[in-house]
């Protein structure tokens, strides 16, 4: 028996989804249970489950039996390529996963930590003070800013103006439901009209596309460099490779890593307790950043495609499928999570960590990315507290929204910045 899930079609179903995202899923768990399905037009139907438990059967699929590659190339292949260890599966995938984790592993990304800093505080010098802003459009500003310097290495002032104006544009354009949700079969029409979202996106695409190729052959010519393109440069990638690896690299550490940081600060804001012990205390600033991402996971999901029937419980899944888990209620499960409801950075203080926490993923598709982002919260977040005092206009607590490809504060973390006044030496 396949897992319960709405009746309605699935075009009645998607449009649900699109628009109102987080309440589809928990009108669906509140109904149906732990395990669920939903039917989205012109994709195989998929099926979530919401606890530990069979989120760990489900990641144990990367053993054999389901794909992530495959689950989000017609969602991701158009932006990162078919060369992306997003989309691979299988030995490519192993190859691909191999040269990219010796310059993402922790030891590694912590020399970053000075740069990330300097980089952080000439953006917040620029902040409004006295008024409230977005926070999280902030945030963009800088992660976007260390991935086109220390993981694209690019060093020339005109190109990097060229990449500040379109990248934002790609992935605004790119992620957007329109674009992310269009079948493959609806793709080549939709290309040759020029107004329509999917020919706006090629066309950004392939003005990044001219300048990282350019950038790519420029360093061939040139090698060396700490930077992450510097190193896959040293290995035996094609350039279109080294192309789709940098743009994955842009997808899963600069939208994401701005949301995650926006969510800490909506969060710290309205809890005085917390906000007292940062941002010195660096063990604490770290649980910190773990209990954010464990209650407000910025990606929502982390299918796995079914090249064989997967048993869960009473359920059987088809083979062609779609599993994976819904990160938000997994990490509200109360058999891996005391008191899932509460704000207690506490519970990532000593002790091992419960494999139950999955904002990077999980199985061995766990996000390559992950130690660099975990190192940009924490230095941003203390660049932050050490420069100004953040206040949240409004007290209560921002709702999630889907923003592109993720769970976002659905006002963008509104706060009010002013300077602060240096501690008076007695």
């Amino acid at each position: 028996m396949v897992p319960p899930g709405s009746k309605l079609p699935p075009l009645v179903q998607t449009a649900r989804f699109m628009a109102d995202p987080v309440g589809a899923f928990e009108r669906a768990h509140r109904r149906y249970g732990p395990i669920f399905t939903i039917r989205y037009t012109g994709f195989p139907p998929e099926v979530y489950v919401t606890t530990a438990e069979l989120a760990e059967q489900v990641y144990k699929t990367d053993q054999g039996g389901g794909s992530a590659g495959a689950a989000r190339r017609d969602f991701l292949e158009p932006m990162v390529g078919a060369h992306s260890v997003l989309t691979l599966d299988g030995e490519p995938w192993w190859q691909h996963r191999k040269l990219l984790n010796p310059p993402l592993r922790a030891k590694q990304v912590a020399g970053y930590a000075d740069d990330i800093a300097a980089i952080a505080a000439e953006k917040i010098a620029t902040w409004p003070l006295g008024r409230p802003f977005a926070l999280r459009e902030r945030m963009q500003e800088i992660t976007l800013e260390i991935i086109v310097r220390l993981i694209f290495g690019i060093r020339d002032a005109g190109r990097l103006a060229r990449l500040r104006a379109l990248l934002p544009r790609l992935i605004e354009v790119g992620g957007g439901m329109s674009v992310a949700m269009l079948p493959a079969g609806l793709r080549g029409p939709a290309s040759r009209v020029p107004f329509l979202p999917y020919a706006r996106f090629l066309r950004l695409r392939a003005a990044v596309d001219a300048i990282l190729f350019d950038e790519i052959a420029r360093r061939r010519a040139n090698p060396g460099g700490t930077d992450v393109l510097g190193r896959l440069l040293e290995t035996e990638l094609s350039d279109q490779e080294i192309r789709d690896e940098l743009i994955t690299l842009l997808i899963a550490g600069h939208e994401t890593t701005a949301t995650g940081l926006a969510w800490a600060f909506e969060r710290v804001l309205r809890m005085p307790e917390v906000l007292r012990r940062l941002p010195d205390d660096e063990p604490y600033l770290d649980a910190v950043v773990k209990e954010v991402l464990r209650m407000r996971p910025v990606v929502y999901e982390a299918p796995r495609l079914l090249d064989a029937p997967l048993r869960l419980g009473d359920h059987v899944i088809p083979a062609g499928w779609y599993a994976g888990p819904y990160i938000p209620l997994v990490h509200r499960d109360p058999a891996a999570f005391a008191e899932p409801a509460r704000f207690r950075p506490e519970r990532f203080l000593g002790g091992p960590q419960s494999r139950a926490w999955m904002p990077f993923g999980g199985g061995r598709r766990f996000c390559v990315g992950a130690q660099l982002a975990l190192l940009e919260m924490r230095v941003i977040i203390r660049e932050v507290l050490h420069r100004l005092e953040l206040t949240a206009p409004d007290p209560a607590p921002e709702a999630r929204r889907l923003t592109n490809v993720t769970l976002a504060p659905a006002k963008l973390t509104r706060v009010i910045a002013r300077a602060r006044t240096p501690a008076r030496t007695p």
